[in-house]
């Protein structure tokens, strides 16, 4: 009798899946056009500025309006799709591509519950989910238990992606930071316009992978409590890019050459190096505690070929009082197959806020 040990057949199945995703040729690897130059320079400097002077105050969210319009209604429930201009200041919307500056989102919200009684969460993408789809399934059935869904498209994906984009792969270093920096101020509005507009009674904020580290950013920097909810994801982008499977996926001598005409030499390893100091940015045990700790719930994989345990754990380290929840599985199985334990997580999270007072 043969036996498996599923942990490790999980394992090596994210393993096989980033070989064919990433070391194949099927499509080009993560920045073949270098590091951005002075948009790279720009951004470091504005990450440094995200964090408050003082503990605890963040800079308000800018207000938005979106223009609306309704996919479909049902007696229950309603599907309404909108549109803003991004909420970025004129520095980095001047960085971003033009494809990028109007922001969309898909909203999913029960119809016979008043939005005081109900909570709605802001759904974040993770690497490569470039439609509304994936996250709306994720969401739907929580509808039952009066909790709307909002889905961002991200910066540089879906109808945001620039024209000499393929899929996910961003042409430079500078567009992960630049994405990641437009995403979090976009949701930080979606949920200033959710309490101050919407009127709902609470809010959440959660993602997978690259979108659960920006919900773990958008936790921390906003300025009053939301449950954040990260799931099968690091503390930074340097675990998925220069220690994780993606380095696989990534144009270390493009980069290298690209640093060679700026008449500076190194090797690759000097280079990767590089790469580390640069997504030191994007560690969030580095960002402020959120508001209310208690409400922050990571799911992680006991068998996860691209998150490595350790980096969860540094993150619930940072946060005392969060908790962390592991499912049985690697990184593409959990996606695929843990819906349910996502759900769970979402609901405990909203329980461990208070209703909002309802205004007079």
């Amino acid at each position: 009798m043969v036996t498996v040990n599923i942990g490790m057949l999980h394992y090596v199945i994210d393993h096989i899946y980033g070989a064919f995703m990433y070391r194949t040729k099927i499509s080009p690897p993560f920045f073949s056009r270098g590091w951005g130059g002075s948009k790279l320079e720009l951004l470091e400097r504005m990450i440094k500025e995200l964090f408050p002077e003082v503990e605890g105050q963040n800079w308000p969210p800018t207000l938005i309006q979106p223009i609306w319009r309704t996919v479909w209604e049902t007696r229950t429930a309603c599907l309404r799709e909108g549109v803003f201009r991004t909420t970025c200041d004129e520095q980095l919307i001047s960085a971003l591509p033009p494809e990028s500056h109007t922001a969309r989102v898909a909203f999913l919200a029960p119809k016979r519950v008043p939005p005081q009684k109900t909570a709605c969460v802001v759904h974040l993408a993770g690497t490569g989910d470039h439609t509304f789809d994936r996250r709306l399934r994720l969401g739907g059935p929580l509808l039952k238990q009066n909790i709307a869904t909002m889905v961002l498209e991200s910066p540089f994906y879906g109808r945001r992606r620039p024209m000499l984009q393929r899929g996910a792969k961003l042409l430079c270093v500078s567009d992960l930071l630049l994405l990641g920096r437009a995403t979090i101020e976009e949701t930080r509005s979606l949920l200033h316009w959710l309490d101050s507009e919407g009127g709902f009674g609470k809010m959440g904020v959660c993602g997978l992978s690259m979108g659960g580290v920006h919900a773990a950013m958008v936790g921390s920097l906003h300025p009053t409590p939301v449950a954040t909810l990260p799931f099968l994801s690091p503390h930074s982008a340097v675990v998925a890019f220069c220690d994780g499977i993606l380095r696989y996926g990534t144009a270390w001598e493009a980069l290298r050459e690209d640093l060679a005409v700026q008449k500076t030499v190194m090797t690759l390893e000097e280079v990767r190096q590089r790469m580390r100091n640069v997504l030191s940015l994007t560690d969030v045990t580095r960002f402020p505690i959120p508001k209310n700790p208690n409400a922050v719930i990571f799911v992680a994989a006991t068998d996860d070929g691209y998150i490595p345990k350790h980096s969860v754990l540094e993150l619930q380290k940072a946060w005392p009082g969060s908790e962390v929840r592991w499912v049985t599985g690697g990184h593409v199985s959990s996606f695929l197959l843990h819906n349910d334990e996502f759900r769970r997580a979402i609901v405990d999270g909203l329980n461990r806020l208070e209703w909002k007072e309802p205004s007079l």
